[in-house]
């Protein structure tokens, strides 16, 4: 969703503002927007469009400071327009706010200051905000005082950053919506001025800092150019350790590729061998932050998750099925509202990229007050999935910036693979009878899915069926997640017509779409061939062109295919992981041949921070 930057103590403010919003322009692009307090007001420039935009409108207008907000909007309450842009004021412009999230009783708030005399110049829930601080600064409360009854006042989700004219400090909250704070240095306390900053994620700092304090719902965070305090919502004084951020700043910036989605395509084999170091050796399943046994006690896994991260969890489930667990996924939101009964043995899975998605945090929730043990497979240390579950299992993948998921996916299934093979040995006492195979499949998938990107002629197929009127996507078994996983990337980014089915379902409805214009993509993994070609040969009859997806020892799906984007072949379980490459790159190449933003596709964000 949106994203908040902020910084304290830097004589150059605006340009590290802009910094991170461009660093965090993943997370909205709409609008953009700085405020800046300079001891003689707070100066705010704020415009529709991109960061881009905003930067180029700042080059001709004289703004500085050292203590400043920024942020990048998805909008969600009101049009993209400048009025709508952040930050937002006061009737004075005395103080500025940004925020992240939705306030849900914003309209009753509105009313409220209305009836007190307050005027709105926005359409947004945010905006009730910093009239909320004014109306109590007028009453006598100092700056702190009255942002903590402002933000009493609230419901809903969200992670809210304020500076005033009166005081060198950001104040910050954050409830339900991700907040980190970032240390020049590794001293909390120093008795000599320092350079701090806030962000909605890490990436927004990580060039001037990598020591980071992960901020939980509650806090509230005063921060000026001699320190900070960390304090809860009465006041109390609150710990929160500094952590140390593993990934760098080469990380999160493009280098030679156009787009941040190809360079994370191509990250993949890193992604995918650091999601196996060390947690497979010697024929056993290992993870570093569960003992032997923890799973004795399960009887059936439920997964919740959204988006890519859903059709993850469809594969890791039917990887759990083949192995004999009772395996279900449900998508989040439906999860949070109508949960199965609760029964002893469940094990309750939220997939989460970042671990702030709030749909899958809220169904996570939903099954902890059942009584149900939790567990979060993601990909941020520090995030609210892996601080509030029982259990949690990182994908190691690093960070992502591109909207659209791409090494993320790869490396939650490969992780979600080896967490089958250990919950089977923890249930059943040993692991399956296909493990060794399965261990140096996934030793080798890296190298694989190199050779994949290589040999690739996704470009020309992408080129070839560029006009069609819609994309089918089919498969069984693994290959049906992967073909639900092809059409959402594919719509994603290039916004063409795209749907993934069960290839057994295509004669009970989807059938009748099928026409000469409609290319149908076959992912074939070595398993169910016969009924893939069933399939195939029900397209056939009726026009349409197939291309199949196959590892080359699937000579006969090749053969009734009228084109082929081959995979090598593989451990059957994971070859599904090599097409879903070469779904990518074609996803990659239709947008890029029909001049898509590729990395901002319109009306989507990264990380979905409200439900």
């Amino acid at each position: 969703m949106c994203g908040i930057t902020a910084t304290v103590g830097a004589d150059d403010a605006v340009s590290r503002l802009l910094t991170g919003l461009e660093n965090l322009e993943y997370r909205g692009y709409d609008s953009a927007g700085v405020a800046v307090a300079n001891g003689s007001g707070v100066e705010v420039v704020k415009r529709e469009g991109q960061v881009e935009e905003l930067v180029d409108l700042l080059s001709s207008t004289s703004i500085d400071g050292s203590v400043g907000l920024g942020h990048t909007r998805w909008s969600t309450h009101g049009p993209p327009t400048n009025a709508n842009a952040h930050p937002h004021t006061d009737c004075r412009g005395e103080l500025a706010v940004v925020h992240n999230g939705i306030i849900e009783n914003h309209a009753e708030l509105r009313e409220r200051l209305r009836a007190a005399g307050h005027t709105f110049t926005s359409d947004t829930d945010t905006e009730v905000v910093p009239h909320l601080v004014e109306e109590y600064l007028a009453t006598g409360a100092g700056i702190e005082t009255a942002f903590r009854r402002a933000v009493a006042d609230l419901s809903g989700s969200y992670a809210i950053a304020l500076i005033h004219e009166d005081e060198d400090a950001v104040y910050a909250t954050r409830q339900g919506s991700p907040l980190v704070f970032g240390l020049a240095d590794d001293t909390p306390g120093s008795s000599s001025d320092e350079t701090y900053y806030l962000a909605s994620d890490v990436p927004a700092f990580l060039e001037f800092t990598d020591s980071v304090v992960y901020l939980e719902d509650g806090d509230v965070v005063r921060v000026a150019p001699d320190g900070y305090d960390i304090t809860d919502r009465e006041g109390a004084p609150v710990e929160r350790p500094v952590e140390t951020v593993e990934w760098s700043s080469d990380d999160v910036e493009k280098g030679a590729f156009d787009h941040y989605m190809r360079k994370e395509i191509d990250e993949q084999p890193t992604a995918i061998a650091q999601a196996v170091r060390g947690r497979a050796a010697d024929g056993r399943v290992a993870f570093e932050s569960l003992p032997d046994g923890a799973f004795a006690d399960v009887e059936r896994v439920q997964f919740v998750a959204c988006g890519t991260s859903y059709h993850a969890a469809l594969y890791g489930a039917q990887l759990l099925r083949e192995r004999g667990i009772s395996a279900r996924v449900f998508l989040a939101s439906e999860y949070a509202i109508t949960a199965p009964p609760a029964d002893d043995g469940t094990l309750l899975v939220g997939v989460t990229q970042s671990g702030e998605t709030a749909d899958t945090l809220a169904a996570l929730r939903r099954g902890r007050s059942e009584g149900l043990r939790t567990m979060a497979v993601t990909n941020v240390v520090g995030s609210t999935a892996a601080r509030e579950c029982d259990d949690v299992v990182f994908i190691r993948a690093g960070p992502e910036i591109g909207v659209a998921a791409t090494k993320t996916f790869s490396s939650q299934v490969v992780t979600l693979a080896l967490l089958a093979e250990r919950i089977l040995r923890d249930v059943a006492g040993s692991h399956s009878e296909t493990a060794p195979e399965l261990l140096d499949a996934l030793s080798d998938l890296p190298s694989a899915v190199s050779a994949t990107l290589t040999d690739s002629s996704a470009e020309a197929i992408a080129d070839r069926y560029g006009d069609s009127d819609a994309y089918f996507f089919i498969g069984r078994g693994t290959a049906h997640p992967v073909a639900l996983e092809g059409a959402l990337k594919l719509k994603e980014i290039s916004y063409e017509h795209a749907e993934g089915f069960p290839a057994g379902e295509l004669k009970h409805g989807p059938l009748a779409l099928v026409t000469a214009n409609t290319p149908v993509f076959a992912v074939a993994t070595g398993a169910h061939t016969e009924k893939l070609l069933g399939s195939i040969e029900e397209v056939s009859a009726r026009g349409a062109p197939v291309i199949a997806v196959a590892p080359r020892s699937e000579r006969a799906v090749a053969e009734a295919a009228d084109d082929v984007l081959w995979v090598p072949d593989s451990h059957p379980e994971l070859v599904g992981l090599l097409a879903n490459v070469q779904l990518q790159l074609l996803s990659y190449h239709t947008a890029t041949l029909l001049d898509r933003p590729v990395d901002k596709p319109r009306n989507l964000a990264k990380s979905v921070t409200v439900e």
